[in-house]
């Protein structure tokens, strides 16, 4: 059926083409004109080859731009040192601005992302997006509008890096642009983007963004109702508004020159609304005929932004007959590079599908090899003091960090961990957001694709769920669907766990890290004391500005304080500030030292001799708070004549293996003390390690129950207990 109505689109241009209505206004520059004509017509002609190829069962993706092709103008009138993350239906725009990089050729580029071609210059054939580190194009997939985050931090950082005077791409007038289309403006996501960037321009701060709207009318077959897009776009606060028509191209223009204009002038966010029709179904498996009448598609038909163009021209005195030529011209064109495009290799490997280039992004920093300031005469720290003073050293060797969030600035955070870097650092480098996670970590998108080092903070592991699709859908897949051409660099650092004595119930003391452990990627780290803090927080931004990583550190907020062990007043959880270990991935190793373990720091992967195992001797294998915990337990076991091992994962994922299986081998006997609840730690993924080396073993589990936590004393009730790890731990040795 969508095959048959773009044919039918292509045959009603070659019939009409001479035969303008009358009313047309013409084009004015024809000269213009017919060079947007022309990325417009190989737009048109590279969804019929989507359609062609489905058919003969080599295409994959037929979201088609037929009826969006107005946004070429935007193309045209930004540059490629405009950051720009575009919608689905953009294949005009992405065309025409490639117009202004030598060398590039549009055309084959979307072809071979139509059949998938390893040799795609966007994503290497892993996705169909519109993209290109050359022209300025960040790829972007289809989940509603969770881009528009990540604009306003392109916006953010394009000022924020003038006003830091770090080296950048971007010229002084460059602006973000971001695209979208209506049915996505009443998604949360859009909602919170747009609220974000008012928010900015209240405080009389400057965001360069152009956020375009392309209201087709429909949400797959759900309608919008008339009039709603204007209404709410106009009353967007400090958020100017701007309307044009898709079928009145010169329209379009003046109006796209007038917003952008004003925005690279004035530094202030514009919205364009541009009105589109939408031809075909939204995708190849939509038959649109059974939400649309037929009179309805006839007057999308009718409004065709493309023959509209070409009207325009002839008003403007261009011969039809040249136009007919121009059309037959890019007929052949996108028809050669669609049976080239058949040729291209294949992602044929799993291999080949996850090995993404990781081009080093930036240079080792000359000052990582210089001691801190902030490490001189250091006195023993609590796990909240590693975590400032790693903060403190990281703003000082990185000049492009930034650290942002919500109470972070002249608060200090809820806990204090940020105290004192507004002060050392400045407010264009320390400064509060809005208290929305979506924009917090979508200015960290924006700042680190820009080549700033984002270091944002999530108040509570809880509230990071309803900005989850932020890390997954953005962060961790953009290196993926650019071919490793763009990347995210950012250490996120997440206050959770639990364990803090009943105080806030669930939402201050959410217990799984499961949502984060399945995430592609993705780093995931939980640090115990100072000395861990220090080391993962330098090993994780070093992954993010060396390889643009995206690594999140969750805090146990129960630890942050902590300062004693076994009895008040032993200080056996202070650790003082040591030198930077040289690995990330690996665990810390507490061997077993008869009745005094707790003194004993731990050491980084391999630590102490071989032991054959044997009797009354195990391993325990933990993270975060289950490090404290486990530690107290050994002491205890010591005195039963127990020596156990506690092995601290630090990295959640990957996972430490071979120290896994390393500390496995030494007792033969593995107790996993695992906080979180059962379903949502990670216990089952080291057992798993276990088993497929097939280490000969005895091994046990202990966890938190399945269970949301309850305010109070009955939060003990579902938390994993000291006494439950003794005694699974006794019965595991005596075995």
């Amino acid at each position: 059926m969508s095959l048959e109505r773009i044919r039918r689109l292509v045959e009603r241009f070659r019939a009409q083409v001479s035969a303008p209505p009358e009313g047309t206004r013409p084009f004015e520059a024809t000269g213009v004109g017919l060079q947007l004509l022309e990325s417009m017509l190989r737009a048109r002609h590279l969804d019929l080859a989507a359609h062609e190829l489905r058919r003969r069962g080599h295409g994959h993706y037929t979201i088609c731009s037929s009826g969006h092709e107005a946004n070429v103008v935007l193309g045209h009138l930004t540059r490629p040192d405009d950051p720009s993350l575009i919608h689905y239906r953009s294949a005009a725009f992405q065309l025409e601005r490639g117009r202004q990089v030598t060398g590039y050729d549009g055309v084959r580029a979307i072809a071979e992302s139509l059949v998938a071609a390893r040799t795609e210059p966007a994503s290497g054939g892993r996705h169909k997006v519109f993209g290109s580190r050359a022209l300025g194009i960040i790829p972007s997939t289809s989940t509603i509008a969770s881009h528009l985050p990540r604009a306003v931090g392109l916006a953010v950082a394009l000022e924020r890096m003038q006003r830091l005077s770090l080296p950048c791409e971007a010229r002084p007038d460059s602006i973000a642009l971001a695209s979208f289309g209506d049915a996505s403006l009443n998604h949360s996501t859009a909602l919170g983007a747009l609220n974000a960037a008012g928010w900015v321009v209240h405080q009389r701060l400057k965001l360069p963004l152009v956020i375009v709207c392309e209201d087709n009318g429909l949400g797959i077959s759900v309608r919008t109702p008339v009039g709603w897009v204007e209404e709410r776009l106009r009353a967007l606060p400090h958020l100017r508004y701007h309307s044009a028509d898709s079928a009145d191209l010169m329209q379009c223009f003046r109006v796209a020159q007038e917003a952008i204009d004003a925005c690279r002038q004035h530094r202030l966010p514009q919205v364009l609304h541009l009105r589109t029709v939408r031809l075909l179904g939204h995708a190849g498996s939509d038959v649109d005929t059974v939400y649309r009448s037929p009179a309805e598609i006839a007057a999308a038909e009718a409004a065709d932004p493309v023959l509209h163009a070409a009207w325009q021209l002839v008003r403007a005195g261009v011969p039809p007959v040249d136009l007919s030529a121009l059309e037959a011209r890019v007929s052949r064109e996108v028809e050669a590079a669609a049976e080239r495009a058949l040729g291209a290799p294949k992602l044929m490997t799993r291999a080949e599908v996850m090995t993404v280039p990781t081009p080093r992004r930036a240079p080792p920093n000359p000052q990582e090899e210089q001691p801190s300031r902030a490490l001189a005469d250091t006195e023993p720290l609590t796990l909240a003091q590693g975590i400032n003073l790693a903060l403190r050293e990281a703003m000082q060797r990185y000049p492009e960090a930034l650290v942002f969030g919500e109470d972070v600035a002249k608060k200090g955070g809820v806990y204090g961990l940020t105290k004192g870097l507004l002060a050392e650092a400045g407010p264009a480098r320390v400064f509060n957001t809005l208290l929305d996670e979506q924009t917090i970590l979508g200015m960290a998108l924006g700042a680190g694709l820009m080549g700033m080092l984002p270091i944002p903070e999530i108040q509570y592991l809880a509230y990071l769920h309803n900005a989850e699709d932020q890390l997954r859908g953005e962060a961790a897949s953009m290196s993926f669907f650019s071919n490793g051409e763009y990347t995210n660099p950012m250490l996120v650092r997440i206050a959770g766990l639990a364990y803090q004595k009943g105080f806030g119930g669930h939402f201050h003391n959410d217990n799984s890290v499961a949502v984060l452990r399945d995430i592609p990627g993705l780093g995931l780290a939980v640090p115990a004391r100072a000395d861990d803090a220090l080391d993962i927080l330098r090993q994780g931004l070093t992954l993010a500005r060396e390889e643009g990583r995206v690594v999140c550190v969750v805090e146990p907020i129960a630890l942050y304080h902590t300062r004693d062990l076994a009895a008040e007043g032993d200080a056996a959880w202070l650790a003082r500030a040591g030198e930077p270990r040289a690995e990330p991935f690996r665990a810390r190793i507490y061997p077993a030292s008869g009745a005094d373990v707790l003194g004993d720091a731990g050491a980084l992967g391999d630590a102490g001799a071989p032991s054959q195992g044997g009797a009354r001797r195990l391993t325990m294998i933990t993270y975060g708070n289950g490090v404290y915990l486990s530690l107290r337990v050994a002491r205890r076991l010591a005195a039963l004549g127990i020596e156990a091992r506690v092995v601290d994962l630090r990295w959640l994922t990957p996972l430490p293996k071979e120290d896994i299986l390393r500390e496995a081998r030494r007792t033969g006997r593995v107790l996993m003390v695992d906080e979180c609840r059962q379903s949502g730690g990670v216990g089952e993924s080291v057992a798993a390690v276990l088993l497929e080396a097939a280490v000969p073993l005895q091994y046990a589990r202990v966890s938190s129950a399945d269970s949301f936590i309850p305010l109070g004393d009955a939060a003990n009730l579902v938390l994993l207990q000291e006494d439950e790890i003794f005694e699974a731990a006794r019965q595991l040795a005596e075995r």
